[in-house]
């Protein structure tokens, strides 16, 4: 598989991941990378710290093991330096939350920039900025208010 496609499914594994409910799995994807908050500060490095942020943050659902949700990520731009083992992404995403509660609808939308390192071969996360842009209901999806700071 070329290295384009390798970060592609990086990327698209995240959202994957969530939506089945596997935090432990998605936050094997930040083994080695830093996690960024809109506000451009580190709020998670690591697998471990990042797992913890997700389960302060992320509810889910004891009838399905999952957020109940579908994270939709599009408009990938991939930009990699080979001879540097290192490469760049852009991305679009929009989370589409259904609950018994809450009709299909989408809830947050916004933009990954993305930051890779290839390590013994390997491509891998190294930075990640979720940077949400327009906000619908996340009553149902966050274990905090976002008009709150996340408190």
């Amino acid at each position: 598989m070329d290295s384009y496609r390798e970060i592609e499914n990086l990327i698209y594994a995240y959202a994957e991941l969530v939506d089945a409910g596997d935090l432990e799995g998605m936050a094997q994807l930040f083994s080695h990378a830093e996690f960024f908050g809109p506000d451009g500060k580190i709020a998670a490095s690591g697998a471990g710290e990042f797992l913890t942020l997700q389960r302060q943050a992320i509810k889910i659902y004891t009838s399905t093991g999952t957020p109940c949700t579908k994270h939709v990520t599009t408009n990938v731009i991939i930009e990699i330096d080979e001879s540097a083992d290192a490469a760049t992404a852009r991305s679009y995403f929009t989370v589409f939350q259904s609950t018994d509660e809450l009709p299909l609808q989408p809830i947050i939308a916004g933009r990954y920039k993305d930051s890779f390192e290839r390590v013994d071969g390997q491509w891998r996360f190294s930075r990640r900025q979720s940077i949400p842009e327009f906000y619908g209901d996340l009553s149902k999806h966050l274990l905090f208010d976002v008009n709150d700071g996340g408190h």
